[in-house]
């Protein structure tokens, strides 16, 4: 439950300038703090003074965090730049702090337990799709958070490759085609072209419809559909402890193009509802996962094989040297 990677732990607008957000991610207690400047920090939570929690009476002074017990005062790095009643600060002790970006409306922070600089970008959800279309082409983002849930980050990104569950636990009948599996770097790339059952005769070059997916480790998933309705999805999942994690996840709704909409407020309230369905469709998902057990090696169908092998492999370079917890550790003895 401690792998590499960005891992959402807030969204930005839940921080505002002079705010502190408290949290609880990999086991460790956080905060999150804006500074006068806009820039976001986060890091451990306690003082290394005398271990007070920087986020139940701390204050925010233009650019420093300040403690409620005694008055130290520390920077953006975790140094200590004032003890008020000291000529000097204490420049031995440091709070850590993580990498931080803000994207897509959302705080990602890099998490590594041997403390490697980021190594890949976290995803972003227009940028990356290499197509003009940014956030003011699409309705503002629905969300989804739950907390606590006991499941690995892993389980969300194999769903990915996962072909057969449409109709099992969507009660949809599609059966994706997958078009690309590209699991070289720790940036993966996974597209998909929709068919329904019962369209054998379609050929692929037929279809017009599809998804395609960036994994930007095993933390981000950022999706955009193509054909049907344009929609984009980020899901986030971040651990909480050793055996339980948070959810998120996003939808964005296109907008229809400038002066197409004969009723504004019609279409805004249909994107809203699909948005809605998506939100449904994948807390679909959240109930099957929060109950799993990981299964190594699973019994897999002939047909699902390649994309199930090909995704654990590549989950395999998050975890440095087998660290990462029960889904890693299984993984490695299998491949060995």
């Amino acid at each position: 439950m401690k792998p590499t990677g960005w891992f959402q732990v807030a969204w930005a607008d839940e921080i505002g300038i002079g705010d502190i957000h408290t949290m609880k991610y990999f086991d460790q207690e956080m905060v999150a703090w804006r500074a006068e400047s806009g820039q976001i920090t986060v890091m451990n939570a306690y003082c290394e003074h005398l271990g007070a929690h920087l986020g139940y009476g701390g204050t925010v002074h233009g650019e420093v965090l300040q403690c409620p017990f005694h008055g130290w005062q520390w920077n953006q790095q975790g140094r200590n730049v004032c003890i008020p009643y000291e000529d000097r600060p204490n420049r031995g002790r440091r709070i850590k702090t993580y990498p931080v970006v803000e994207r897509n409306e959302s705080v990602y922070i890099w998490h590594d337990i041997e403390n490697r600089e980021p190594f890949f970008e976290a995803p972003d959800i227009f940028a990356d799709f290499g197509d003009t279309r940014g956030a003011g082409d699409y309705y503002p983002q629905q969300r989804l958070f739950q907390q606590g849930l006991e499941m690995h980050p892993q389980y969300v990104l194999e769903n990915g490759v996962d072909f057969a569950h449409f109709k099992y636990v969507h009660q949809t009948p599609i059966v994706p085609v997958f078009t690309r599996h590209d699991f070289d770097d720790p940036v993966s790339y996974v597209d998909f072209t929709i068919t329904f059952e019962g369209d054998d005769g379609q050929k692929i070059e037929d279809i017009n419809s599809g998804v395609e997916a960036i994994n930007g480790g095993l933390g981000i998933a950022v999706t955009k559909s193509w054909g049907m309705i344009d929609n984009r999805t980020i899901s986030a999942i971040t651990p909480v402890d050793e055996s339980t994690s948070d959810v998120r996840f996003m939808v964005y709704i296109g907008r229809p193009p400038a002066g197409s909409a004969k009723d504004p407020a019609r279409a805004e309230a249909k994107a809203r509802d699909f948005g809605a369905e998506v939100i449904r469709q994948f807390s679909q998902d959240i109930h099957i996962w929060a109950h799993q057990r990981y299964s190594d090696p699973p019994a897999l169908a002939s047909s699902e094989l390649e994309g199930f092998t090909a995704i654990r492999k590549w989950a395999l370079k998050f975890y440095p040297d087998g660290k990462g917890g029960s889904a890693a550790e299984l993984a490695a003895r299998s491949a060995h």
